[in-house]
């Protein structure tokens, strides 16, 4: 009887190395109605991994799946299923995708004409910034868009959408690669926040604030976007990646301190979750996929190569 591994989280801790370990299960998973099994490829890797360790995202104790998004092959369809067949490449989102083989609800489940690793910053990372920057943020034209780690997974995307949408969009980013890397994606203005002050920069150069924030780093970060966003500005908290392994102190900045500026300046914060707009989900995914087959949207993959669940805290920690 064939089997298959995976990679669980045995116990609660934002290490993910330590909160892990790979299982082997005696028979291969079934697809019941409304699913496939899928033979996983490529493994999505996501910073918020480490908050599915540390039980953010599940209520039931461990052991639970670990992995948010892979690409693979369709070996079995499940009753009623008629959207994919045996063999058809796709690509998926799911918790517990970092496993050999995995049950995917139908909903779940993107076609691809060939089976590469750049569909998965689509699944997770792309649908949510497409997502974020639209319905969050209000996306418009002729405004200032300020996004935080504009080289990472998600921002790559929010600017190369805010451009398309005629704005000026300014990316944090901390090494000159990522600069010329941010250049090439049409970004405006480039601050790499270990050479130049991010509050220096917006206070002298964009006097008039900022219109759209897409905000990933939490923290002081978080304050500096705030102290300069325009009148009517919109704030996506998009994460807090600065405290996700909680060893760093929790900023100072507090709620009751934002309330007067807020109220003056009209202000709009607003938290973004994937899965509460999983209705949406599908249309996004059809019209980012539109864009790069026609060329007008990159997606961006780390080309540093790791192998089996075994190197998946490895390449956790590389990111």
């Amino acid at each position: 009887m064939p089997s298959y591994r995976e990679l669980l989280c045995t116990k609660l801790s934002t290490n993910f190395r330590e909160a892990t370990e790979i299982v082997t299960h005696s028979e291969l998973p079934k697809a019941s109605a409304g699913h496939v099994v899928v033979k996983n490829k490529y493994l999505g890797v996501n910073a918020t991994d480490i908050n599915v360790t540390n039980g953010v995202f599940n209520e039931n104790p461990p052991p639970f799946g670990t992995g948010l998004d892979a690409a693979g092959t369709v070996v079995e369809v499940g009753p009623d299923v008629t959207e994919v067949k045996m063999g058809d490449y796709v690509v998926y989102d799911k918790f517990g995708a970092y496993a050999e083989y995995v049950e995917v609800p139908i909903g779940s489940v993107h076609t691809l004409p060939e089976l590469s690793p750049a569909a998965l910053p689509l699944t997770v990372c792309g649908i949510s910034a497409s997502i974020a920057i639209t319905e969050c943020g209000e996306l418009s034209t002729n405004e200032t868009v300020f996004v935080t780690a504009a080289a990472g997974g998600a921002g790559q995307f929010v600017v190369q959408l805010a451009k398309m949408a005629g704005n000026h969009v300014i990316g944090t980013c901390s090494n000159d690669e990522k600069v010329e890397h941010l250049k090439k994606l049409g970004c405006d203005r480039v601050i790499n926040y270990n050479k130049e002050s991010i509050d220096a920069v917006l206070k002298k150069e964009y006097p008039k604030g900022i219109d759209i924030a897409f905000e990933t780093i939490g923290g002081e970060m978080f304050k500096t976007v705030f102290d300069n966003m325009a009148i009517r500005g919109r704030i996506i908290v998009f994460g807090h990646i600065s405290e996700y392994r909680g060893d760093t102190p929790r900023s100072s900045f507090t709620v009751s301190a934002m309330n007067e500026v807020m109220l003056m300046k009209a202000i709009t914060v607003r938290g973004f979750l994937l899965r509460t707009y999983s209705e949406i989900i599908p249309k996004h995914m059809a019209n980012l996929l539109k864009l790069i087959k026609e060329g007008k949207l990159q997606a961006g993959v780390d080309p540093t190569k790791f192998h089996g669940l075994e190197q998946v805290p490895d390449a956790i920690d590389h990111i």
